[in-house]
């Protein structure tokens, strides 16, 4: 019981704001130790404030005053909602070994009501977290976009081969007419031409006939 206050006593006074009340001791139900599991509470001004189960006849219990005042109150127990002999008076950071009797008393003549509605159990530990669940299937396809900005210019491109040659031009205007020839000199040169020309004419026949 001594190591049981000893290892407690600390963890009470660095985890809480006030340090609580610790009572440890055994817990005897109806002349028996108290079965593993039977629930050991603590209450104040009727109503319960710390609980515990019973293990190989033993209880430890950590009566916190949280944001009210158990200054000086008493402190009363019931094992497995019947209430033991004991009370103690609660102090700041108190520790002591309080060992805890019950004694189930009848309290009616049997067959003709039901006992009391027995003490509520401590909370049960909180459960593991469960698998992760599969995947579910893929999503719609989503509305297409917006269109896109147009892109910029491309590079110009080589310089193509040469054509063929076209096809003849119209003819020109005609030309201005020339200047006015020597008169009377360009008949008269004229007519000898004629002249020597016929000389010349008759003088190749006449060598022919000879």
């Amino acid at each position: 019981m001594a190591l049981v206050l000893l290892l407690a006593i600390p963890t009470a006074v660095f985890a809480q704001r006030v340090p609580p009340h610790v009572f440890v001791g055994t817990a005897t139900l109806n002349g028996v130790a108290a079965a593993d599991g039977a629930a050991v509470t603590a209450w104040v001004d009727g109503a319960q404030v710390a609980d515990a189960y019973a293990d190989g006849g033993d209880y430890t219990l950590l009566v916190d005053q949280g944001d009210s005042s158990f200054a000086g109150k008493a402190v009363s127990f019931k094992i497995s909602g019947v209430d033991a002999a004991e009370t103690a008076d609660w102090t700041q950071g108190g520790a002591e070994v309080l060992n805890l009797v019950s004694a189930a008393g009848s309290t009616t003549t049997a067959g003709t009501s039901s006992g009391a509605t027995g003490e509520a159990g401590a909370t049960g530990a909180k459960g593991s977290k469960g698998d992760t669940g599969a995947t579910g299937p893929a999503g719609s396809v989503g509305a297409a976009g917006a269109a896109g900005s147009d892109g910029a210019a491309g590079a110009a491109g080589a310089t193509g081969p040469a054509g063929s040659a076209g096809s003849a031009g119209s003819a020109g205007a005609p030309g201005a007419d020339g200047a006015d020839g020597g008169g009377g000199l360009g008949v008269i040169a004229l007519i000898v031409a004629i002249v020597a020309l016929l000389a010349a004419g008759g003088s190749y026949m006449m060598g022919r006939r000879a």
